[in-house]
């Protein structure tokens, strides 16, 4: 983590997430902060662009977001936007492909979202049938979990999405603290509907999120993962453990 200086320093917020977790309610809940500015998943159309992963409206967005990864670290690491004191920037964690230097990120408050594998293969396999544990981004999550603590001498915060399903408040407010930043009960409720800082893939994925005014409460779905990716399971559950143990209680 990168200690604040002083009140009015300005703090960026990296935070890493696998895929089908609560990172856009997460970007809605800081982007209602009067200090905040938020980004969308600014390495995506580097990580199309590189893997070529068949995705929905791939070209668009690396037509309409920048593919290059050394200008978008440039910007991440810029003036904040609008003004603001504080600037949260929602990662997918499988976007920060091994071709990605990771310096720039010891400059950043980087956190990491988690959620139970089994919860989030079931939710996956409805866009893609058969994920790897690397679309799921806990190998990533692990590897920059490690690179952190290594490098900068401290672990980076971990949250559940089950945790602030079950106590926005608390959760949020120590992730806060350990963020450098003073809680916001505003970060509690949003309004509903899309925004200007979305990615264009939006329409595609953001449909629940922008009916949605406030994180939903925790339900678990008890549905069972097909046995053919049961390996997989087997595999995320082992890293989701690592980074479980770590996480931020209230």
């Amino acid at each position: 983590m990168v200690p604040m200086t002083n009140a009015q320093a300005p703090i960026r917020i990296a935070m890493w997430s696998g895929p089908r977790n609560i990172s856009t309610a997460l970007m809605r809940s800081f982007s209602s902060r009067p200090d905040c500015f938020v980004t969308d998943e600014p390495l995506y159309a580097h990580y199309l662009k590189t893997t070529q992963a068949d995705h929905p409206a791939r070209q668009h967005v690396i037509a309409a977001h920048e593919p290059d990864w050394r200008k978008v670290a440039a910007f991440l690491t810029g003036p904040i936007p609008r003004g603001r004191a504080v600037w949260y920037q929602k990662h997918m964690a499988h976007h920060l492909t091994p071709d990605v230097d990771r310096a720039w990120l010891a400059g950043l408050n980087n956190a990491l979202l988690i959620r139970d594998p089994a919860e989030m293969i079931t939710s996956y396999i409805k866009v893609l049938p058969n994920p790897t544990p690397e679309d799921l981004g806990l190998p990533q999550q692990v590897a920059l979990f490690d690179w952190l603590r290594e490098t900068t001498g401290q672990s980076p915060p971990v949250v559940d999405s089950r945790d602030i399903l079950e106590d926005p408040a608390g959760v949020l407010g120590a992730l806060c603290a350990r963020l450098a930043i003073a809680f916001d009960p505003a970060m509690l409720s949003w309004e509903p509907g899309p925004r200007d800082t979305d990615g264009v893939w939006a329409p595609h994925w953001y449909d629940a999120v922008d009916k949605s005014t406030a994180f939903a409460p925790y339900r678990p779905k008890n549905e069972p993962v097909p046995e053919r990716l049961h390996g997989v399971l087997r595999e995320c559950e082992a890293l989701y453990a690592t980074l479980a143990a770590e996480r931020v209680h209230a």
